[in-house]
């Protein structure tokens, strides 16, 4: 096994371990009533939200685009596993429950329908760019509202209720997993840079033979099946669902999230998803102020870092272990006698 390859494996086994202690931990606090059904709640709703905000890290950070319709996707993942759930079942299978499988199906279920309409839509879509691609995708999340509104099936401008609330830390947890490792492994591939190359100047990567709408097309697939899978989420936390829930403000604020972590940046978009997630909650004491706290904190963020909060940093467990157990020795020394502008005779040759 090559030195890359070795390194690559120690990395990926540690992370597999982290995620698994965390896993594990948190579980337990949650049976163990460490952690209340409320705090409970905001948990999960911060990984419904981080499964949002990387997905839609994927085009604006990686891919360079600026979509402003995410939250259609995640209307259209959260209706239909909503329909999907509350009009089938499956029985249990051995210690499996039904429930469960049929929430998975259902999930996967949205997610697929979601990216088929993230490639309709993007196939003509994805030819602009800039505002007007903003303004196509915007279109695109106010005609799937008005429809929702007007459909039987949906329930309507009244809603839709009866959905289970199957949503858990279990079902967050794997999601979030997946979303992180699917975007890690596809931008570190040969498929991500030419993506990243798309975005840094589209002639170049045309130039050189890179086919522009494809890639265009691969990373806003992934971004919209994992937003309706977000929405699938979403819809069977709350178990109600209206027209209003996936309106305008919800893609503002996913993009809102991305932008304020970083982008580019997968730890960036966690970090602002929990941080966005939890502060309201927080500010509920000052309920008057909550909003006007709210809006200073972007505004201050977004002057003394405008990069974002990680910028295209990516933390690495890996990386801060080294930085904790390096020894000393390895460390390397200056000379006693080394002033800065000057070079020892040993660096002159």
């Amino acid at each position: 096994m090559s030195g890359n390859r070795r390194a690559y494996f120690k990395r990926t086994l540690l992370n597999t371990c982290l995620c698994l202690a965390f896993f594990v931990t948190v579980n337990y606090m949650i049976g163990a009533r460490i952690l209340n059904r409320y705090y409970t709640n905001i948990l999960n709703l911060v990984l419904i939200y981080v499964v949002a905000a990387v997905s839609l890290n994927l085009t604006c950070g990686y891919l360079g685009q600026l979509p402003l319709g995410h939250a259609g996707f995640m209307s259209l993942g959260g209706y239909t596993a909503a329909i999907i759930t509350t009009r089938f079942s499956i029985p249990d299978i051995g210690p499996i429950p039904g429930q469960a499988v049929l929430f998975f199906l259902a999930t996967v279920a949205g997610g697929i329908v979601a990216m088929i309409a993230g490639v309709l839509i993007g196939l003509p879509a994805l030819r602009l760019k800039g505002d007007y691609l903003a303004i196509i995708t915007l279109a695109f999340g106010e005609i799937i509202r008005v429809l929702v509104q007007n459909i039987k099936i949906t329930g309507g401008a009244m809603g839709m209720g009866g959905i289970g609330k199957y949503t858990n830390f279990s079902w967050g947890f794997f999601w979030t997993v997946m979303v992180v490792a699917f975007t890690f492994l596809l931008v570190n591939s040969r498929h991500g840079r030419a993506i990243k190359s798309v975005r840094e100047d589209e002639i170049a990567a045309e130039s050189v033979g890179i086919n522009l709408t494809y890639y265009k097309i691969v990373a806003f697939a992934g971004a919209a099946f994992f937003a309706g899978v977000s929405g699938s989420l979403f819809a069977h936390h709350i178990c109600y669902l209206e027209p209003g829930n996936f309106g305008y403000n919800m893609s503002i604020e996913m993009l809102v999230m991305v932008v304020l972590g970083g982008l580019g940046s997968i730890s960036g978009s966690i970090i602002a998803a929990t941080v966005l997630t939890i502060v309201p909650e927080v500010l509920q004491t000052f309920a008057t102020w909550k909003m006007i706290i709210y809006s200073l904190l972007l505004v201050v963020v977004m002057i003394f870092k405008p990069s974002g909060l990680m910028g295209d940093f990516e933390l690495s467990a890996a990386r801060l272990i080294r930085k904790i157990f390096r020894r000393k020795e390895d460390v390397p020394q200056l000379p006693e006698n080394y002033t800065e502008g000057e070079e020892t005779d040993e660096q002159e040759t």
